[in-house]
């Protein structure tokens, strides 16, 4: 089977890379709408005159909606493909984000935040999906964090074109005109991305008929699948640490270091930048360095993001730009870049036939600490009335995720020698 597969991903390699930039462009621009709360968030803060604990509550319920939908969404790409996965999502989330534009309660917000997340959660299972089928291992990494960068991509461009065309005009046309964007990517991606039928095809000729699992049986195999549970645990404090820093880096520059609104916009788009260059970077330092190994790679990351957290608390009015610039683009290429490497894990623990619900389950579980760790952060504000805490929070979140991850490292070594 391997060799059959192998052989089509070599013999279709033009058509791997056409069908990547297709997939990335489609991640783009779900990011550039799904991420634009984020930066729009000091105005929406200002508009609807809300606490820092209830910003923290935007992202947390643009995540709640991804976790109610991944499993979901895993299994039915599955069997529907991304092709027709993408077009339904990107229509889904224009609409729902279309609603909070007419929103002027912060829990209708809310509400049409949650039904935004399903979409955007939908999007990992479809085009993990895509990247697994489409490329070999050897370059699955690459492929992954290229796909992954979409995503940081297309928060930088919401920062550095959403938020001073919203200062002028207002956040609501702006997201509007973003939402129809969004519905236009989606039509043209559904005309020229295809899914890699022939490689399916291919393994489905030489593969043992098996007896079908029911859904249920499957979801649960996958709960207790000890490697892929510890990696999505651990994952919690880092998906939870990387909307801290994207949801109040605003914030923070403008109300602690004392910068202005353009120049803390500025540092969001190098947050995002760092984090579209981390992305690349650490897949290809996994595949050329480590050959393939990403458990390694996700515990330096979380240990140089505790670093970053560490190095924020003592920033302050003062402090030269470039320094800050510095240090929010390392924290990004960071916190922000181990995305793909995550997607990759999770797909390469499993059978290939259940790439789907297995980025499904990993998202469901990790998406709790994004429900959790930013409004907590954004309380943590509000009650010690410094910043200084926040970030200090997420260095213990750090020191936790890295703990779980040495854990998981040796569990997965565990396994390797039990087989050999």
């Amino acid at each position: 089977m391997n060799s059959i597969v192998e052989r089509n991903n070599t013999h279709s390699i033009s058509d791997a890379w056409k069908m990547l930039i297709w997939l990335l462009v489609a991640q783009i621009a779900v990011a550039f709408v799904g991420r634009s709360l984020a930066p729009l968030s000091i105005l929406i803060g200002k508009d609807l005159s809300l606490t820092n604990a209830q910003i923290g509550m935007m992202p947390a319920a643009l995540f709640l909606g991804q976790l109610l939908v991944s499993i979901p969404s895993g299994l039915l790409v599955d069997r529907i493909g991304t092709r027709k996965q993408l077009l339904t999502i990107t229509i889904c989330l224009g609409f729902s984000f279309t609603i909070i534009t007419l929103s002027n309660s912060f829990w209708l917000l809310l509400m049409a935040v949650v039904l935004g997340g399903g979409a955007y959660g939908a999007m990992h299972p479809a085009t993990n999906r895509g990247i697994f089928y489409w490329f070999s291992q050897q370059k699955r990494g690459t492929a992954m964090g290229i796909k992954q960068m979409g995503v940081t991509f297309g928060a930088a461009l919401t920062a550095l074109l959403l938020l001073p065309i919203a200062k002028e005009i207002g956040w609501r046309p702006v997201l509007f005109m973003s939402c129809i964007f969004l519905i236009c990517i989606g039509v043209l991606t559904n005309c020229f991305y295809r899914d890699a039928m022939i490689i399916q095809k291919n393994e489905a000729s030489v593969q043992p008929p098996e007896k079908k699992q029911s859904i249920i049986k499957q979801v649960m195999t996958m709960f207790r699948h000890k490697p892929l549970l510890f990696i999505s645990l651990s994952l919690m404090g880092l998906q939870g640490a990387q909307l801290c820093l994207t949801t109040y880096l605003v914030i923070f520059a403008y109300e602690k270091l004392g910068l202005s609104f353009l120049s803390a916009g500025i540092l969001l788009v190098i947050a995002e930048i760092g984090g579209s260059c981390g992305r690349i970077a650490w897949g290809g330092i996994s595949d050329f360095f480590f050959r393939g190994e990403r458990i390694i790679i996700l515990i330096i990351i979380t240990a140089f993001s505790g670093v970053f957290a560490f190095i924020f608390s003592f920033l302050g009015e003062g402090t030269p730009l470039f320094v800050v610039g510095i240090c929010v683009f390392l924290f990004g290429f960071c916190i922000s870049g181990y995305n793909g490497i995550w997607m990759n894990i999770a797909t390469e623990l499993v059978p290939r036939e259940q790439t789907g619900l297995a980025t499904g389950v990993t998202i469901t579980i990790s998406s709790w600490g994004v429900i959790f760790i930013p409004p907590l952060f954004g309380y943590i504000i509000d009650m010690s009335g410094s910043f200084s805490e926040g970030w200090l929070f997420l260095l213990i979140v750090m020191g936790l995720a890295f703990l779980l991850l040495k854990h998981t490292d040796k569990h997965l070594q565990q396994m390797k020698n039990d087989v050999s």
